[in-house]
């Protein structure tokens, strides 16, 4: 992967040229109400020009997010983990399949307009993991711009197909720019950034997504920059996205950030100079939290800055071509191109995408530690401890549906790997992480299907299309609904599934009944997550979530459940545009620590599955708890409760495997010194558990490597909320991390020969080949990522080490490839103090290796000189 390419300004293609030329004559035939209306998320219908409706709030992180059952990849962070461009670029394509298939089923049901049914999605994260506290870090690439800007342009040559001129989803990178945390200060941020990270680290993987990957779309984000709103900078959206980078597709608002640039920035004196602002900029789309709530007047702000002579109707017309000229591009409105006849809403979840989901899986996870228990022998005793061993929530991630394929645990997939195993379950105590949504398996119709029976009542009324600011509430309170269900039906369990029932309205209520039927006995923690719903057990109140707020924790209680016991349950849940319960609960024991002993007495290894969950680490989240506030965390430790757990595992005397799920980096210096062996698993997605025991049965050979840096504590890093680069991610750290980026171990041994660094003739600027051969000098087949790092001659803006190429090679025993890369100009630079980017003159080490050039790593290296500084443009 090579940043090499500089912007164009090409001649539009034929099929560009057409879809402006129809969206200038779609725009000129609008009505000024009709222009205004199509500048929020939620544009509505114009039956009378046979435009549908259309959301463009559409997410697909790491999966599409819709009505039915879609497939769920790792955690980006864990794409990331693996190296490899092109299965990232096969997932984002299935991904794109899924999203097209859910438009389809949005057509087929009357559904248009509703979130998750558009032919965009706002998605990649491309933003730098720079602090290991942020919650939302776990969306992203990780810490390096060219491992983040390689993974970016993958995802989006994936999602948007072959030709982006007309592309099958429009992707929309995030969150542009300078924004990756603290949670608690994203909507009124001013940071401060200088041009030098400016232009060395946050905006390289943007510049690659637009130049490279021609993104459709861009979103801006919450914070300010240097003093300037993300979605009204001249800086980020005309100097660099407009005019450096040639970028001709739309920008589409972070949500409120429009409205922080008035409410939170104080940048301007109102909503309607902010909105003017923001489109003035260059948004040309705005995602507005109030169209959650069907708020009438959202374009009132736009109307009186067209009054007020702060916007032109010329602005707002430039705007709308580019949106609806994308619409036409995609297919969504007719013109040209047809919709894919094979985008149908069977694709969604097929079997193959499980597959590959599978396979991202394993590549994704990363052996940081083995003294040779691994991999487990086949006939292996084996006790399985920790909160997250039999935990399938924590698998999906953030931005995840909960409709994604059938999960399976460490504890079922090590079951599932090794048949002839005795495989023995302890588990833990009640914890934070507690909360997996209740299965199939254990819920039961009244005559005895597998499942629950939903039923489905409208209101009464029809509800008004909008409701007037502020009164939202009061009105869904009123509301009442029909004694008699539009539909009744049998759902394999508690969720959100109303968007394939062309027949139920946007504002209704539904009941789900059946029974509760545990497969063992034990005690268990029971309850509901999400909002608005409440629950029944044995015809008693239970839980009641009619108060919770978005992002919040299960709320669960305690009590002892009997196996193939029925119990009653009534699940109850009001939907106002969005819906979101699902029951949950998790096993628990009463004396873990005797448990595990109990387990550890007859068992030859312990496999302990510890971490976190997206729940913990998340999005401007209302949970503090010890460790986390807001959505990041506080510290870097393992839960204390998981940390002892460890440590009295280790007392047993048995080997322990330490298995971490999380989204961030951790501090394992305990693990590091007391454990024989660490497996980095992130949060892997719906098939985590068996990939995590595919590696340790030995039948897949772990290939990840680390694409952050895990420090020790806090204590070696800058302040969370200063920007500055300065002693941050391997670049720029001085100190000595517990896990270097780029680390990760194999069954396996490589050897890397001689390394042959040729300059490469022809063009204005500097260009050079660097080879070696890879061999795999060990004992069985595996997956090496070789790995290309630069040091640059001295100067003061040069980072210590910077990675600069990296391919993923299969070998079998005894096999040799030769590994090439080619280093143009861009790859070649560095950025001075003053943020010019430019190739210096002076040496430059290289070497390629499977992690960094550090004492004792197999790596080859070699030395070659620049004569000539040359300076590259943004």
């Amino acid at each position: 992967m090579s940043m090499a390419a500089e912007p164009a300004a090409a001649r539009p293609s034929p099929a560009r040229e057409k879809a402006d030329r129809l969206a200038s004559e779609l725009v000129a035939k609008l009505t000024l109400d009709e222009k205004l209306d199509q500048l929020l998320n939620t544009a509505p219908a114009i039956p009378r020009l046979g435009v549908p409706a259309y959301n463009w709030w559409t997410e697909s992180l790491h999966g599409a997010l819709g009505a039915l059952p879609t497939t769920n990849f790792p955690e980006p962070i864990g794409l990331a983990a693996t190296f490899d461009t092109p299965l990232v670029q096969n997932v984002a394509g299935t991904i794109g399949a899924e999203v097209q298939g859910l438009h389809a089923l949005a057509r087929q049901t009357g559904r248009m307009g509703r979130m998750g049914s558009a032919l965009n999605t706002w998605s990649p994260n491309i933003n730098i993991f720079r602090d290991p506290r942020w919650g939302r870090g776990q969306e992203t690439y990780g810490e390096d711009p060219f491992l983040a800007a390689g993974m970016g342009v993958a995802y989006v040559r994936g999602i948007q197909g072959p030709n982006p001129d007309l592309p099958n989803v429009v992707a929309t990178p995030k969150h542009f720019a300078v924004h990756s945390g603290p949670e608690s200060t994203r909507h009124g941020a001013n940071v401060f950034v200088s041009p030098h990270d400016l232009e060395d680290t946050y905006l390289p993987a943007f510049r690659a997504a637009v130049v490279d990957a021609r993104a459709g779309s861009i979103m801006c984000a919450y914070n300010r920059v240097d003093g300037q709103p993300a979605c009204a900078s001249e800086l980020l959206l005309k100097d660099h996205l407009r005019e450096a980078w040639k970028f001709d597709g739309y920008v589409v608002s972070d949500c409120d950030a429009v409205k922080d640039i008035s409410d939170h920035h104080k940048y301007a004196p109102d909503a309607a100079t902010a909105a003017a602002a923001s489109l003035r900029a260059g948004v040309d789309n705005e995602c507005n939290g109030a169209t959650l709530t069907y708020t009438d007047g959202l374009t009132d702000r736009y109307r009186e800055a067209l009054k007020r002579g702060l916007l032109s109707e010329a602005d707002i017309d430039q705007a709308l071509v580019r949106l609806f000229s994308a619409r036409f591009r995609t297919g969504d409105l007719s013109g040209v191109r047809q919709r894919d006849a094979r985008s149908n809403p069977a694709v969604v979840g097929a079997p193959q995408h499980g597959r590959l989901a599978l396979e991202a899986a394993e590549k994704s996870l990363v052996l940081l530690k083995n003294d040779g228990v691994l991999p487990l022998r086949a006939g292996s005793r084996i006790a399985v401890i920790g909160p997250l061993a039999d935990g399938t929530r924590v698998l999906r991630g953030n931005y995840s549906s909960a409709l994604s394929g059938t999960p399976i645990s460490v504890l079922e997939g090590l079951r599932q790997a090794f048949p002839a195993a005795q495989v023995v379950h302890a588990p833990f105590g009640a914890t934070f992480t507690d909360g997996d949504r209740v299965p199939t398996s254990a819920l039961r119709t009244a005559d005895g299907q597998p499942g629950l029976t939903a039923r489905y009542f409208n209101t009464v009324e029809p509800a008004p299309k909008a409701f007037a600011p502020g009164t939202f509430g009061d009105a869904v309170a009123k509301m009442r609904y029909s004694p008699t269900a539009v539909v009744t039906r049998r759902e394999a369990d508690v969720a959100a599934r109303s968007l394939d029932l062309a027949q139920v309205s946007d504002h209704h209520r539904v009941v789900w009944t059946g029974f509760l039927v545990p497969p063992e006995s034990g005690t268990y923690r029971l309850g509901l997550s999400g909002f608005n719903g409440a629950m029944k057990l044995n015809g008693e109140h239970f839980v009641d979530l009619t108060k919770a707020s978005w992002n919040s924790l299960p709320t669960m209680k305690t009590l002892k459940l009997e196996k193939g016991r029925r119990y009653p349950i009534e699940i109850t849940s009001e939907a106002h545009g969005l819906a979101g319960v699902d029951l949950m609960w998790k096993r628990i024991s009463t004396d873990p620590e005797g448990d595990m002993k109990r387990a550890a007495a007859s068992a030859d290894v312990i496999v302990a599955v510890v971490g976190l969950t997206s729940d913990l680490e998340a999005e401007e989240s209302p949970v503090e708890i010890p460790g986390f506030k807001g959505g990041d965390k506080t510290n870097l430790e393992i839960p204390a409760e998981q940390q002892a757990l460890l440590k009295m595992a280790k007392a047993t005397g048995k080997p322990v495997v330490v298995v971490t799920m999380n989204g961030s980096p951790l501090n394992l210096s305990w693990a590091k010194d007391n454990a024989a062996a660490i497996l980095e698993a992130w949060y892997p997605g719906q098939s985590g558990g068996l990939a995590v025991a595919n590696v340790l049965s030995g039948r897949t050979n772990p290939s990840g490597r680390l694409p952050l840096t895990f420090y020790r504590s806090l204590d070696q890093l800058p302040p969370f909320g200063d920007y500055d680069m300065k002693g941050r991610t391997y670049r720029y750290f001085e100190g000595e991390p517990v896990y270097a980026f780029g680390h990760g171990l194999s069954y396996t041994q490589f050897d890397y020969g001689p390394l042959l660094v040729e300059r490469v003739s022809g063009g204005k600027t500097p260009k050079v080949r660097v080879s070696t051969t890879l061999r795999n000098v060990g004992q069985r087949a595996g997956d090496e990522i070789a790995q290309l790092y630069l040091r640059f001659p001295a100067d003061p803006g040069a980072p210590n080490l910077a990675l600069r190429g990296f391919e993923r090679v299969s070998l079998k025993p005894g096999e040799a490839k030769k590994v090439s890369f080619e280093l143009a100009a861009r790859d070649l630079s560095s950025v001075r103090v003053d943020g010019r980017r430019t190739v210096l003159v002076g040496d430059y080490q290289v070497s390629v290796g499977g992690g960094q050039p550090v004492a004792g790593a197999k790596a080859a290296s070699g030395v070659f000189r620049i004569e000539q500084a040359v300076e590259l443009p943004k």
